[in-house]
């Protein structure tokens, strides 16, 4: 009965030693394009941030100056990048709340993000990177879900340093009006 047990042990063990060897292999003998980059540029930014939102024009759900949170966490092996806004002020109750979350993840050569918007849709993006590096651009690529409420359209990080970055993000409301979103972020841990 011990045997029985410790061989699929064993053999899922040697697969996962196998496979990070050839990660380790890959990664060190072949150079990163720029998905891979703006990938890596954005998980140096995991932590919590915080800092005050600017919306034009004006929304009478958010103050401007009021202050946002922003949580980025590596996940999935390095694979995928989430991310969290929130409303530091209110319970943590993203059922009641505004809470939405992006997955980012390098697709073959393009950097893309899948954003889960509290409008009820998945707008996907993809990236491009300035020259510098510093600025990761996301086009709108599609979207899944109705877009009855809007929908996310277009995002820009910048990095200014290790401790603060810029977020500027553009939602489209209904009948096509842009409403941008601009978050200062300092790290906050």
């Amino acid at each position: 009965m011990k045997s029985r047990f410790m061989l699929p042990c064993v053999v899922l063990f040697a697969g996962t030693v196998a496979l990070a060897q050839h990660e380790m292999q890959t990664s060190a003998t072949q150079p990163q394009s720029n998905a891979q980059k703006s990938f890596a540029q954005l998980k140096s930014l995991a932590g919590t941030w915080r800092g005050p939102v600017t919306v034009d024009p004006p929304q009478p759900e958010v103050k401007n100056g009021e202050i946002g949170q922003i949580s980025l966490r590596v996940t999935s092996r390095g694979n995928a990048l989430v991310h969290e806004m929130k409303d530091p002020t209110k319970p943590d109750d993203p059922t009641k709340y505004d809470h939405p979350l992006t997955m980012f993840y390098v697709d073959n050569d393009h950097l893309t993000l899948v954003h889960y918007c509290d409008a009820g849709n998945r707008p996907r993006m993809v990236a491009r990177t300035s020259p510098d590096g510093k600025t990761v651009e996301f086009d709108f690529l599609d979207v899944s879900g109705s877009t009855q409420f809007g929908h996310m359209q277009h995002a820009v990080f910048t990095t200014i340093d290790a401790n603060h970055h810029i977020e500027d993000w553009t939602y489209l409301a209904p009948g096509d009006k842009p409403v941008h979103a601009r978050m200062d972020l300092t790290r906050a841990q």
